[in-house]
């Protein structure tokens, strides 16, 4: 099983094929999700540091060129855990101060990921 290392949180298993932002929820990282996973909001930004996947979703890529962050994050929703991950989440509920992380996203990604390599 792939290891997720999660800077503050820990070292954790992750079931392959798992969609990243509920296997961090699942593992008690409080990070954001405020749109339910559909890459609208990018409140499940992440800081990749090692082993960043090779693919990006065509809504993700979109998303986070409309908001100049591609490049510099990836969105937790829009990612499939396939190997070992080094990362940091950026927006949690308790540092945003939300009440809530959002809408449950769905166990698959949304919407219906056209994959594209990541360039």
């Amino acid at each position: 099983m792939p290891k997720i290392t999660v800077s503050g949180y820990g070292i954790f298993e992750i079931e392959e094929g798992q969609r990243l932002v509920n296997a961090l929820e699942a593992n008690g990282v409080d990070i954001g999700h405020r749109c339910g996973g559909y890459a609208r909001c990018t409140t499940c930004r992440v800081e990749i540091s090692e082993g960043e996947p090779e693919v990006i979703s065509r809504a993700e890529q979109e998303k986070l060129a409309d908001r100049n962050l591609f490049g510099e994050v990836r969105l937790a929703c829009q990612i499939l855990v396939e190997h070992d991950m080094t990362l940091r989440p950026l927006m949690t509920v308790s540092e945003m101060g939300w009440s809530d992380p959002g809408p449950d996203p769905e166990e698959t990604v949304t919407p219906i990921p056209d994959w594209i390599e990541r360039s």
